[in-house]
């Protein structure tokens, strides 16, 4: 989401794209009585580089359409991303005037020539200041990440960044850890290909992991999901509700929705996304909705041609995926999946489900059956990866 670096005119074009969506969205009864509204994440991009009277008229707009939402709206977790150096005060004010409650703040790393390496724009000054700001009008649940895994970064590097952070005053209530992925064709793949920049040592980048994970639970952050700590309840909603495989609806270019088992995204491309909203009505909701219910009905391919011309359906989940990506994304959390939840929601009993996978991850340590809960050890943090594998 960079078009806030392009004309304004573009901007106020995208703005009035992303409230049509939202309103074909809620003219649909299914969307209205079905659904209860508990979080609301502005992000996906740089969102805190728009005017401010942008994010207060989308979430007005929203308060409008989830007057009758089980949820208060006052209750409702809403986080804005913000990038340190693209707020001032005012524009923090105008945050908590339009309910956002939750801040996260892309800090990434405290040395300047780091952040400078990986493209980043802001210096650790600029952090601190966005980070005052923030507390001075009165944001007391602020997010911050780090990354870990980055190019030349030392260990003694990541002990220092740390340090800085959990000394913050007050200290931030979550911090997200991250390791550095490199895709192909990037400015950073670029450079360690022409040996200008060293790639992490993955044992380096382990230790570094496990270093971060040791020193924020001794002060007081709890480890609840693979790259989340939190302080007392302060634990993410939002990216807890979808580690439970709850739904969602994404708004805006890029944007990923997850709706009645059908898994779907909007255009990347600005100018594309615009004029499609220009054209959306109610009934490419409604039919997104019946995908899964009709996904054995020959008739589905006439939707999917209607739908497909404003969304990109990824994929359509049998119950069969349901299962599965439940028990994936269960794992992402450190207390693992429940069993007797997974039983609750699909009645079949995870254990005998998967019988075959759970007996050769846990002969292969990297899970464990702990009472009621099927979780990662120590071994299978370091190898998620292979664990999930098993899922999907």
């Amino acid at each position: 989401m960079f078009l806030f670096q392009i004309n304004g005119n573009l901007v106020e074009k995208y703005v009035e794209a992303i409230k049509t969506e939202i309103n074909e969205y809620f003219k649909n009864k299914k969307i209205l009585e079905n659904y209860n509204v508990t979080t609301i994440y502005i992000g996906g991009g740089t969102p805190s580089y728009i005017d401010s009277k942008y994010i207060l008229e989308i979430l007005e707009l929203l308060e409008n359409k989830l007057k009758n939402n089980q949820t208060k709206f006052k209750d409702i977790e809403i986080t804005i991303e913000v990038n340190p150096g693209t707020v001032n005060k005012e524009k923090l004010e105008q945050y908590k005037k339009a309910k956002i409650n939750r801040l996260s703040i892309g800090l990434q790393s405290t040395k300047d020539n780091l952040l400078k390496k990986i493209g980043r724009i802001h210096t650790f000054e600029d952090f601190l200041e966005t980070y005052n700001l923030a507390n001075q009008v009165g944001f007391d649940n602020i997010n911050v990440d780090l990354m870990i895994g980055l190019p030349n970064q030392r260990i003694e590097d990541i002990k220092e960044s740390l340090n800085q952070i959990i000394n913050l005053k007050p200290v931030p209530t979550h911090i997200s850890v991250y390791s550095l992925i490199i895709e192909e064709g990037t400015l950073i793949d670029k450079l360690i290909r022409e040996n200008k920049l060293q790639e992490m040592d993955e044992n380096l980048e382990r230790n570094m992991y496990w270093y971060v994970k040791n020193t924020l639970e001794l002060n007081g952050y709890k480890h609840y999901e693979i790259s989340n700590f939190a302080k007392d309840k302060k634990e993410s909603k939002h990216n807890t509700n979808c580690w439970l495989q709850k739904e969602y609806i994404g708004i805006g270019t890029a944007a990923h929705s997850y709706l009645n088992g059908v898994r779907y995204s909007n255009s990347t491309e600005i100018s594309e996304y615009i004029m499609q909203m220009n054209q959306l009505k109610e009934q490419v909701i409604e039919d997104i909705l019946k995908l899964s219910e009709n996904i054995f009905d020959n008739a589905i391919e006439t939707d999917l041609k209607e739908i497909e011309k404003f969304y990109e359906i990824e994929e359509i989940q049998t119950l069969e995926d349901k299962k599965k990506e439940y028990m994936l994304l269960g794992l992402r959390k450190i207390e693992g999946v429940q069993i007797s939840k997974f039983k609750e929601k699909y009645v079949d009993n995870p254990i005998f489900l998967f019988r075959k996978e759970l007996e050769k991850l846990v002969s292969e340590e990297l899970l464990s059956i702990d009472g009621d809960y099927i979780k990662l050890t120590n071994k299978g943090l370091d190898l998620a990866n292979i664990v999930w594998e098993e899922f999907v």
